[in-house]
C-alpha cells in the first residue's frame, strides 16, 4: 500500500508566521525524506508556505532531487487576476505543479469570496483542470455554491474541516463546524483532507476523540474522497503515529478503503500518477 502524505511544508529561511509550527528557521526536503523513510510514507505533497519566499523554488528542487517523493499544490494571488489567470494557464508546466490552494479564514481572500468577487478563479481552476484545496471554516455554504456552480472544479477542504493551526481548541471545541462540512457530501466534486487531526487532539495517541471524526467525515464523503495527511511541522506525535493511527487504530478502515484513504484516493483526485 502507498503511503501518500496529502499537506506537508518544507522551508529554507524564515521562521513560521503560524506559531503552531515548529519556530525553526528550516525544515529542508532531505530532513522530510528522513523522517518519511522512518516512517513509512512514500511520498507527500509540499504546500509550499508564505513566511519563505524561496519555498516554491525549494519545493521544485526537492521534486527534481527526489524523484516521485514530492509534488507541489502551490499558490496564486487572488488579489491580481490578470496576473494569476496567465500563471493558471499554465500551471501544470511547473516542475512537480499539481494544484492550488487558498486560504479564507480571514482577511481580503475571505472577504473575495464571500462577496463573489472569485468567479474568475473558479472559471479558469475548471477550465484548465486545476484542483484546489482549501482552509475555509466558516465558509462551507459559499463553498458548496462555488462547487455547485463548477461541476467540473475538483476541491478539497483542508485539515478535516477545521481551522488547523489558527486554533488552540481541542477535541469537540474544535470541530463544530463537522454538521456544516458534512453538507458538502452531497456535491461529488467536493473532497476532505483528513490532515493533521493529531493537533486538533487533548488526548494522547491514537486520539480516540478524533477517530470519532474521521469516521463521520469518512461516512459522509467515502473513500474516494477522504485524504490522509499530516502538516507534520504542527503535530504532538511522530510521523509514524500519524500514520499508524489511521492503519492500526481504525479497525473500520480497511482493504481498499484504506488503501485509497492513505494516498490512492488523492492521487486520483489531484492527477499525481503513481511512481514506483
Amino acid at each position: 500500500m502507498q503511503i501518500v502524505d496529502a499537506q506537508i511544508h518544507v522551508w529554507g529561511t524564515g521562521l513560521p508566521s503560524n506559531m503552531a509550527h515548529w519556530q525553526v528557521t528550516s525544515f529542508s526536503p532531505a530532513e522530510a525524506i528522513a523522517m518519511m523513510d522512518a516512517a513509512g510514507v512514500d511520498a507527500a505533497a509540499i504546500h509550499p508556505p508564505s513566511w519563505d519566499p524561496g519555498s516554491t523554488e525549494l519545493a521544485m528542487n526537492a521534486v527534481r532531487d527526489y524523484p516521485g517523493r514530492f509534488a507541489i499544490i502551490g499558490a496564486v494571488d487572488l488579489g491580481r487576476p490578470e496576473e494569476s489567470l496567465a500563471a493558471m494557464a499554465r500551471w501544470r508546466e511547473q516542475t512537480g505543479m499539481l494544484g492550488l490552494r487558498c486560504m479564507f479564514l480571514e482577511g481580503e481572500n475571505r472577504r473575495r469570496l464571500h462577496d463573489g468577487e472569485l468567479e474568475w478563479f473558479w472559471d479558469a481552476a475548471e477550465r484548465f483542470g486545476l484542483p484546489v484545496t482549501t482552509l475555509a471554516t466558516g465558509s462551507f455554504e459559499a463553498l458548496g455554491e462555488v462547487a455547485a456552480r463548477h461541476p467540473g472544479l475538483r476541491l478539497s477542504i483542508d485539515h478535516l474541516g477545521g481551522r488547523g493551526g489558527n486554533t488552540t481548541l481541542k477535541d469537540a471545541a474544535a470541530m463544530t463546524h463537522i454538521p456544516d462540512l458534512l453538507k458538502l457530501a452531497r456535491l461529488p466534486n467536493v473532497a476532505v483532507k483528513a490532515t493533521g487531526v493529531p493537533g486538533y487532539s487533548g488526548e494522547a495517541y491514537p486520539f480516540p476523540a478524533m477517530q470519532a471524526y474521521v469516521r463521520q467525515v469518512f461516512d459522509a464523503f467515502g473513500p474516494d474522497r477522504v485524504f490522509w495527511g499530516t502538516d507534520i511541522s504542527k503535530m504532538p506525535c511522530s510521523w509514524r503515529q500519524c500514520v499508524t493511527m489511521f492503519t492500526e487504530e481504525m479497525p473500520w478502515l480497511s482493504g481498499d478503503d484504506l488503501s485509497l484513504v492513505m494516498g490512492r484516493a488523492v492521487r486520483a483526485w489531484w492527477g499525481w500518477p503513481h511512481s514506483e
